[in-house]
């Protein structure tokens, strides 16, 4: 179980942690760090979330009372002894071991019971995977690892820890896939197995939207390759749950523009592209790399064969549906979900401009419908997303689309109208639901006649609207 690992660097132990870690450690108190941090210190990740279990001591008061040395302490279960303290750089998860017994359905469906005198080896067997069961003892600075998660880790493998354990939380069929994609792991065959009859037999469905999208954000923002863990998805029947992603499989295309094949396979591509173009914002990143999941989805719906060629003719409009069933199976985030619809229903977008070498009336127009920056982002991975051999006319054309838009300042938000509210009711006008029907008239003006003042037309709307009132 005690282990001595060579490695050129050192665990890293924040100094505010540290200092945390001595006064329990003076106190009686044995901690040890657990999980994802231990984890990531093998895969030579960033450290970021830091759990310590505290062996020794059961007395919840006297824990609460020297972690609050050191900043805001929450106690989010009483019960069973879990602290989250606040320092002023990190958040530090503290918790007495435990056993957990499924007694009910659900996530809170759990009889748990702490014992703060369990041995690791014991307290460990309620965690999923091998390779989120290895601890460091702080007190002996020593690697504990009573399930050869390390062994795992070097040969690359997601192995689950006890059959019983593991079926009690069926989200642990998701953090399967999302760990697999992620670390680049190979689901071990009796894991793949134990999975694969959960979601046979239904397990899944007692799950909550809020949990499965959890995992599909970890999937989608930590992945380098989200692809692998679509592939898991298909492979262990998940998609049963997602028929929209399910009947990509199997949508033919045109060879020329697609010859690495069905619709599924060009969208694992594409999300593996833009994997490769996130930003710094992770809202962003999230809702860009579910558009290019969603992007082609109205294809399944407008694929047919016309004059022996394979078509799906305004596919990205009749995408839109399928896109929101899909999200709104996920997620009830509005913001988000109008984000992914608007790149979807205008993927094509700059391609079709490009082609058209479109005018900047056209720019415009785009821009008002859809953030152009997002945009491109979106259509470069859908362009480079697929096995042609020429791929710098995707390039080409982004950079034209990006360039002009930029040229017209419409690149991340629509033009700004000239004519406001304020400007009708100075001409006049009495507010009422025709307002609506003005400015957008003003605004269509202005698009339409890139050097006409506000004050023209605002005498347009006079001539047209103002002999109405």
């Amino acid at each position: 179980m005690y282990t001595s690992i060579k490695k050129k660097n050192k665990f890293f132990i924040p100094l505010e942690l540290e200092k945390v870690l001595k006064t329990l450690q003076e106190n009686g108190i044995k901690p040890i760090l657990v999980g994802g941090c231990v984890r990531d210190f093998f895969l030579n990740k960033p450290l970021k979330d830091y759990d310590i279990e505290l062996f020794g001591c059961n007395d919840i008061l006297k824990i609460q009372t020297l972690l609050s040395q050191f900043g805001n302490v929450k106690l989010v279960g009483k019960s069973f002894g879990v602290f989250k303290l606040q320092s002023n750089t990190y958040e530090f998860d503290f918790a007495l071991p435990r056993t957990e017994k499924k007694i009910a359905k659900g996530y809170t469906g759990f009889e748990v019971q702490s014992d703060a005198f369990l041995s690791f080896e014991k307290a460990s067997l309620r965690r999923d995977f091998t390779i989120n069961s290895i601890g460091y003892d702080f007190n002996s600075h020593t690697f504990l690892d009573p399930n050869n998660g390390l062994k795992d880790l070097e040969h690359k493998i997601l192995r689950h820890i006890k059959d019983e354990s593991f079926i009690e939380d069926p989200l642990r069929v998701y953090r399967a896939v999302q760990l697999s994609s992620r670390f680049e792991l190979r689901l071990d065959a009796k894991t793949f197995q134990l999975c694969q009859s959960m979601v046979t037999n239904g397990l899944l469905e007692e799950l909550s939207s809020h949990r499965i999208f959890e995992e599909f954000k970890k999937l989608l923002l930590q992945s380098a390759k989200p692809s692998l863990g679509f592939e898991l998805l298909k492979e262990l029947g998940i998609l049963k749950y997602f028929p929209e992603l399910k009947a990509l499989m199997g949508c033919v295309q045109e060879f020329e523009y697609h010859p690495e094949g069905d619709v599924w396979i060009h969208t694992l591509m594409a999300i593996d592209e833009m994997a490769k173009l996130k930003t710094h914002d992770e809202f962003r990143n999230l809702y860009l790399m579910l558009a290019v999941v969603c992007h082609d989805l109205g294809k399944p719906a407008t694929t047919q064969i016309i004059k022996g060629k394979i078509t799906s003719y305004k596919h990205e409009k009749e995408g839109v549906s399928p896109t929101l069933s899909f999200l709104n199976r996920l997620t009830q985030d509005k913001k988000l979900i109008l984000n992914v619809v608007q790149l979807v229903e205008n993927h094509l977008a700059p391609f079709q401009l490009y082609r058209d070498d479109s005018s900047t009336k056209a720019i415009k127009r785009l821009a008002k419908r859809v953030n152009i920056e997002d945009l491109c982002l979106v259509a470069q991975a859908d362009c480079k997303g697929r096995a042609i051999l020429d791929k710098t006319q995707c390039d080409e054309a982004i950079s034209w689309l990006l360039t002009q838009a930029q040229e017209l300042e419409v690149h991340h938000s629509a033009l700004k109208p000239l004519v406001m509210g304020r400007d009708l009711i100075d001409l006049g006008f009495v507010p009422n639901k025709v307002f609506k029907t003005i400015l957008d008239y003003a605004y269509e003006v202005q698009l339409e006649n890139e050097h006409l003042s506000k004050k023209a037309i605002l005498n347009r709307i006079k001539k047209k609207y103002l002999t109405k009132f």
